[in-house]
C-alpha cells in the first residue's frame, strides 16, 4: 500500500515539474514567481506580486491558470470600481417580480486582482473579506466560494499618484509578498525574440485538475518538520518583535511592529511546500530560509528612521536569518 502511495505521490511531483515546463513555453525567466504562486495554491495562501510594469506578472498568472484545470477570472482594479462589481449584487427581474442574485467575478478558483492598489478601501475590503472567510454575502444570503480559492494580486511600486496603498494590517492576509525583478540579459533577449515574432503562438496543455490540487495539498500536509525546526520558526518570528533579545540592536531602532502569528503558520506551510517540490517529505533549515524573506518582509513595519537610513524589511529579515541559531 505504501509503495502505491509513494508512486502516486511521485507522479504528482512529476506533474508539478511539467507545470513549470508548460508555463516556461510562454513566460521566460520567471520560475521563481511560478514557484511562489504554486506554493500559494497548494497551501491555501494568497500571493501579492510587486514589480515594475512589463515583467509578465499578469501573463504568468494567465498562463498558470491555463495549465491548471480551474476557473479563472481577471479583475482590473480601477478607482471607480465598486464592491458589487467584485462580489455581485441583487438584480430585479421584471418578469418574475423578484430580486435575483447576480454573482460577481470573485466566484472562481483563481482570481487575478490586477493593480489592486488602484481601487478604494471598500473594494479592497470586499476582496480581503472573501480571501479570509472564503465566502461572500449578497443581500441576505451568504455563499461559499468554490475550492480551491486563490487570490493573486499585483501592484506596481511606480506611479503611486491616485493609488490606494493596501493598509499594513490587510497586507498581512497575504501569505507571501513576492518582489518580481528584471530579467537577466539572456532571458530578456529570448523574450524579445519571441515577442518580436508576431506569429508566436504556443499551445498550452492542461496538467493539473482540482483533484490533483487537493491530493498535492494532502501530500504537503504529510511533510514532516522536526520539533527543533518548529522552535526555529518561532525564534525567527519573535526576533522581529524583540530584536534586542537576539543581538539585533542595530535594527531594533528601525522596527515599529514585528510580524503577526500568521507569519509562523505561513513559514511552516511554505517550507513544507518547498520540501515537497524538491521531492522530500521532511523540512530542512534551507527550506525555511528560502521562503523567509517572502513570508516575513511585508509583515514587518518599519519607522521613518529606517526609510531615512535606507534600511528595508528585506535587510532586517536577512540580518535575523544570520543571527538566530537553530537549537538542537
Amino acid at each position: 500500500m505504501d509503495t502505491v502511495n509513494n508512486d502516486l505521490r511521485a507522479a504528482r511531483q512529476q506533474k508539478i515539474q511539467q507545470v513549470f515546463q508548460e508555463v516556461g513555453k510562454v513566460v521566460v525567466g520567471q520560475e521563481y514567481m511560478v514557484n511562489r504562486l504554486l506554493i500559494g495554491l497548494f497551501t491555501q495562501g494568497h500571493i501579492l506580486l510587486e514589480g515594475v510594469p512589463g515583467l509578465a506578472k499578469t501573463l504568468t498568472v494567465n498562463t498558470l491558470a491555463e495549465v491548471l484545470k480551474l476557473d479563472f477570472q481577471r479583475i482590473q482594479f480601477t478607482p471607480d470600481l465598486l464592491p458589487a462589481d467584485l462580489v455581485g449584487t441583487m438584480i430585479y427581474n421584471q418578469r418574475s417580480g423578484e430580486f435575483e442574485v447576480k454573482k460577481g467575478p470573485v466566484f472562481a478558483n483563481i482570481i487575478l486582482a490586477d493593480e489592486v492598489n488602484r481601487s478604494p478601501a471598500k473594494v479592497q475590503a470586499a476582496l480581503l473579506e472573501s480571501m479570509q472567510e472564503k465566502q461572500v454575502t449578497i443581500g441576505e444570503h451568504t455563499y461559499k466560494l468554490d475550492r480551491p480559492f486563490l487570490v493573486l494580486a499585483t501592484q506596481n511600486p511606480v506611479d503611486q499618484e491616485g493609488t490606494y496603498p493596501l493598509p499594513e494590517a490587510q497586507v498581512d492576509r497575504f501569505m507571501m509578498k513576492v518582489f518580481v525583478n528584471y530579467l537577466s540579459k539572456e532571458d530578456e533577449l529570448e523574450v524579445m525574440r519571441r515577442m518580436a515574432n508576431m506569429q508566436f503562438d504556443t499551445k498550452i496543455e492542461t496538467i493539473l485538475s482540482k483533484e490533483d490540487v487537493f491530493a498535492i495539498r494532502d501530500d504537503i500536509n504529510a511533510v514532516s518538520i522536526s520539533e527543533s525546526l518548529e522552535k526555529y520558526l518561532i525564534e525567527l518570528v519573535f526576533a522581529t518583535r524583540n530584536p534586542k533579545d537576539y543581538g539585533l540592536g542595530e535594527y531594533a531602532q528601525y522596527i515599529q511592529f514585528g510580524v503577526s502569528p500568521r507569519a509562523s503558520i505561513a513559514l511552516n506551510l511554505a517550507a513544507k511546500a518547498i520540501a515537497y517540490f524538491d521531492e522530500r517529505m521532511y523540512v530542512l533549515p534551507e527550506d525555511i530560509k528560502e521562503v523567509a524573506v517572502d513570508v516575513l518582509s511585508h509583515r514587518i513595519l518599519l519607522n521613518y528612521e529606517a526609510e531615512a537610513d535606507g534600511v528595508s524589511t528585506r535587510d532586517v529579515v536577512e540580518a535575523i536569518l544570520k543571527k538566530v541559531p537553530i537549537q538542537k
